[in-house]
């Protein structure tokens, strides 16, 4: 045996043993990678969302300016471009801390609206859970809270998110973000499962020639909740920036990482959006029950919802100016550990993304999501379980998913609507 050849085979033994210690470093960096790019998609998206708010808050301005039907749609239309790239951050939620706690501030709902502005006699007047349910800030300069008279001359982004909102710890006391812009865009939907989203007139914003009275403090709270919005926004943009606490938080451990993502898409598929979105409202065949219920919204919200998942998972993502994001994905760390599986949690997810399309088509050109909920609309109520279902199969995968990578036990969020249905009429 030459001294060449036992140089070789030692150079090899050893080169070999190198990549096998080698490995475990390459799997975590993967993971590290994977999860950095995740971070980076995040803080796209809340741009994007961020950047559509800041037009939605110009439309707003030029309404109060100026009062017109025209005014009034495009501001509508600013509302609904704004919904789209926040809709698809909300896979950021249940598995991130910094957005959980934030989260209410912008998407709360659904919310008690006397509590903001006048409403319909059918409403009511009183609620024993809510004793602010027809306060009407818009309306009043003195409202009292927990018994205590406050002032609320000045509406102000600061009286909206330090005072109002969840007022007397009643979360339906929703003061600020989405949903109170919407409500005071859109007014009511008083049309219950029939046609018809909420009518609010541009005169309810015409100090001229006022409807409703207070136009000039109506004007103010929107301008107020418009504001709120951006800074809100803002905020998260800079907590997912590269050096932003939300990306310093799911960086610092790349194991931790992947669940984070994990329990996001699985947290948002199956208890919160299958079960208290949709399958509440399905179970109840109540109006009141859907996401964007004075816009008539909703078919389109969620949608998105489920694009977000969807883009969690492969990692891309095509930015509000055409942009398009690749990384390197969670869907390239399963496939490398187990390809069926990975195969099987794309086809889910496409296929809810292909059933939420079917539920907006049908929003767009037949009927509105509170529509398809209805009592004895056989056919909307297939269009929305079809949805529900996917998002319940695609829910499951990620469990598995969870097992398969190893990440130990991750407790997803549960709903009644789905797990209980009973407690659901109780």
């Amino acid at each position: 045996m030459t001294t060449s050849f036992l140089r070789g085979a030692a150079l090899a033994l050893a080169t070999a043993t190198s990549m096998l210690a080698l490995q475990p470093a390459l799997a975590a960096t993967d993971a590290a990678a994977v999860v950095k790019h995740y971070a980076e998609v995040a803080h796209a998206k809340y741009s994007d969302a961020l950047s559509t708010a800041e037009a939605l808050d110009k439309a707003v301005d030029a309404l109060i300016a100026t009062p017109s039907e025209a005014t009034l749609k495009a501001a509508r239309e600013a509302w609904l471009a704004a919904r789209n790239p926040y809709q698809e951050t909300e896979v950021y939620r249940f598995g991130n801390p910094i957005v959980d706690e934030w989260e209410g501030k912008v998407n709360a709902w659904p919310l008690d609206e006397g509590l903001i502005d006048y409403v319909d006699p059918s409403y009511g007047t009183e609620s024993d859970e809510n004793a602010l349910f027809t306060a009407n800030v818009i309306a009043n300069k003195t409202i009292k809270i927990d018994g205590k008279d406050v002032d609320a001359t000045n509406i102000t982004p600061e009286l909206l998110s330090g005072t109002l909102q969840e007022a007397g710890g009643i979360e339906a006391n929703v003061a600020t973000g989405y949903h109170a812009i919407e409500f005071l865009l859109w007014g009511q939907d008083l049309n219950g499962t029939g046609k018809g989203a909420g009518n609010r007139a541009y005169t309810d914003y015409d100090t001229k020639a006022c409807t409703n009275g207070n136009c000039d403090r109506r004007a103010a709270y929107l301008k107020a909740a418009s504001d709120l919005l951006v800074s809100d926004l803002k905020e998260m943009v800079a907590n997912w920036a590269p050096d932003g606490a939300a990306t310093k938080n799911v960086e610092g451990d790349a194991k931790a990482g992947v669940a984070t993502i994990l329990t996001g898409m699985g947290s948002l598929s199956y208890g919160e959006l299958a079960g208290e979105r949709m399958k509440l409202g399905l179970l109840l065949h109540d109006p009141e029950e859907e996401h964007d219920c004075f816009s008539d919204n909703t078919y389109n919200s969620h949608l998105h919802d489920a694009i977000g998942i969807q883009s969690a998972y492969t990692g891309e993502y095509t930015r509000a100016d055409g942009t398009k994001l690749t990384g390197p994905s969670l869907s390239e760390l399963v496939a490398a550990k187990d390809p069926a599986l990975d195969k099987e949690m794309k086809e889910k997810l496409a296929a809810t993304v292909t059933a939420m399309e079917a539920m907006a088509k049908r929003g767009q050109t037949v009927e509105a999501y509170d529509q398809m909920i209805a009592e004895g609309n056989a056919e909307g109520n297939a269009v929305v379980q079809a949805a529900i279902d996917g998002l319940v199969a695609q829910a499951k995968t990620v469990e598995r998913v969870i097992a398969s990578l190893d990440l130990g036990t991750i407790e997803l969020e549960g709903s009644d609507s789905l797990d209980n249905p009973n407690a659901v009429f109780q």
